[in-house]
């Protein structure tokens, strides 16, 4: 799969929803209910960060939840590509973009959301056929502002921001042109998935898909 084709998988899952929850989970037995309480709230695209001991098997369980797709978050490597592949991950999402990890992804046939932050960096994805980036780490970055001011000289290429975003400032982020959703952590917070707290999680999904900017 090239990096055009790539980055069309991605900004079509990206378009599903305006918020991608951002996951961290530490018992992947979370990992259904989870998943089942941020689908049935209307957010269908969920990332799964690879920073646990449970990412995989978190993101085995997800995959299996009708409706929803799951990616691999904080992919850093060659082997997470492949690992996250054989997991269920339908995309993957990294910090930044290098070439061995967009190599990997095209091998591996997993569309990548890769991350870029300032406009050289912008470019270089867009060399490589990428026209879908996360912006990340979006508040301390320079937020919606950068973000406005990187889309008239970057036309064409469209961000899911992450990193500092809330639901106090993500209408500022959704309201931009070259804004198609955000990613953030405050859906299913730590705390609200260690205490099960499915209820609460999808009513804060159901909220999150009805933002706009």
């Amino acid at each position: 799969m090239n990096p055009k084709t790539q980055s069309e998988r991605t900004r079509a899952l990206c378009e599903l929803a305006p918020v991608i929850p951002v996951i961290v989970i530490n018992d992947a037995a979370d990992a259904g209910k989870l998943g089942e309480a941020l689908v049935s709230g209307g957010l269908p695209v969920l990332e799964v960060t690879l920073r646990t001991d449970a990412a995989l098997d978190a993101i085995k369980a997800m995959s299996k939840i009708p409706g929803g797709h799951v990616g691999a978050g904080t992919v850093l490597t060659r082997e997470q590509v492949y690992r996250a592949k054989e997991a269920g991950a339908s995309f993957a999402v990294a910090p930044g973009a290098t070439e061995t990890l967009i190599r990997a992804c095209e091998d591996a046939s997993l569309p990548l959301l890769p991350g870029a932050v300032t406009a050289s960096e912008v470019m270089q994805a867009m060399e490589f056929g990428y026209d879908m980036l996360k912006f990340f780490p979006a508040e301390t970055s320079g937020g919606a502002a950068a973000l406005k001011a990187l889309a008239g000289p970057l036309q064409g290429v469209s961000f899911c921001p992450t990193g500092g975003v809330t639901p106090d400032n993500a209408s500022s982020y959704l309201s931009l042109p070259n804004v198609v959703c955000v990613g953030s952590s405050w859906v299913a917070s730590g705390d609200a998935i260690a205490s099960g707290d499915w209820a609460g999680i999808e009513s804060r999904a159901r909220s999150a898909s009805h933002l706009r900017g």
